[in-house]
């Protein structure tokens, strides 16, 4: 159940998030705190910051807003997903946030943007459309288990019944296989988490689409596995990759936070890519915030507290 907090405190967390005279890995911990919160004072917060510079930041936004599963969320992000001045990134997460939430409401509009001249938008938005009719297949009653209670997210596509590493290795990089087909592939190896489905799942990022290769970043990231610390570092360090996947794999090395991670993130921090570079300084927090002893990394509150207490 979300914390009951008051909504003046939510509003303070807010304009912390909205601050753009704040450190980014400051407004990044406001953020995750009122994705914990949830309920529409921390939606409404988080969707007036739609209009920030930091495509890394509004890519987040829409992220937090689907993974919060409340269909107040939609309005914003639909609006995103239309806004074609929003960055390739930001506008391919919320139509991935419009599926997380499930609401078969919106099947059309998703159906629509499934033909987006955008690659990634068009993909992501045939993949929330999949999500959204298997949910249909399966029932209102099991939607309820499309929250990974391991992992703590909600996925774009669920797990496949598979548990073979090398079946399902075999998945994953079959590029004639329907892109839904390879991500249930791609979420059972991170279901398994050893270092052998982490190895697995590496060999994703020679596949051709760069959505895909993007989220085999993401969720090598949730695995936290040393093993592919190398395969990340290649992945950050090509020049000639898309930003959106150089940032998600930079993202993943802080989540690992070795020290072989770290010194890979500090090696970018003066990437010529923005994005890139955002991410290395958020992803040095992480490394931070997982060596260290606090308590918590959504700490917003504690944070607003030191300011008015």
């Amino acid at each position: 159940m979300p914390i009951k907090v008051p909504d003046e405190k939510i509003i303070a967390i807010g304009k912390l998030l909205c601050n753009p005279n704040k450190p980014l890995k400051e407004r990044f911990r406001a953020l995750f705190t009122l994705r914990n919160l949830g309920g529409d004072v921390a939606i409404s917060a988080i969707s007036e910051c739609f209009s920030d510079p930091s495509a890394l930041l509004k890519h987040e936004l829409a992220y937090c807003l689907g993974q919060m599963q409340d269909k107040h969320a939609i309005p914003k992000l639909v609006e995103v997903l239309k806004d074609t001045s929003q960055e390739p990134m930001v506008r391919h997460e919320a139509g991935e946030a419009l599926g997380a939430i499930g609401d078969t409401s919106i099947l059309e509009l998703l159906q629509e943007y499934s033909n987006d001249p955008v690659i990634e938008v068009a993909e992501t938005c045939q993949l929330a459309v999949e999500r959204l009719r298997w949910l249909q297949l399966k029932g209102k009653s099991e939607e309820k288990l499309e929250k990974n209670e391991t992992f703590l997210s909600v996925d774009p596509a669920p797990a496949a019944a598979e548990n073979d590493v090398e079946k399902l290795k075999g998945i994953l990089t079959n590029e004639s296989l329907p892109l839904f087909d390879r991500y249930r592939a791609m979420f059972s190896l991170r279901n398994i988490n050893s270092p052998e489905s982490a190895k697995a799942l590496a060999a994703g990022f020679k596949g051709a689409s760069t959505l895909f290769r993007h989220e085999i970043g993401f969720v090598l990231g949730q695995m936290s596995c040393e093993s592919v610390v190398e395969d990340l570092a290649k992945v950050v360090a090509d020049k000639s990759e898309n930003e959106m996947v150089r940032h998600e794999a930079a993202e993943a090395l802080g989540a690992i936070a070795t020290e072989g991670a770290m010194k890979v993130l500090e090696e970018h921090l003066k990437d010529e890519a923005v994005v890139v570079r955002e991410s290395c300084i958020v992803a040095l927090d992480m490394c931070d915030y997982e060596n260290s002893k606090e308590f918590q990394y959504a700490d917003g509150l504690v944070r607003v507290d030191e300011v008015t207490g």
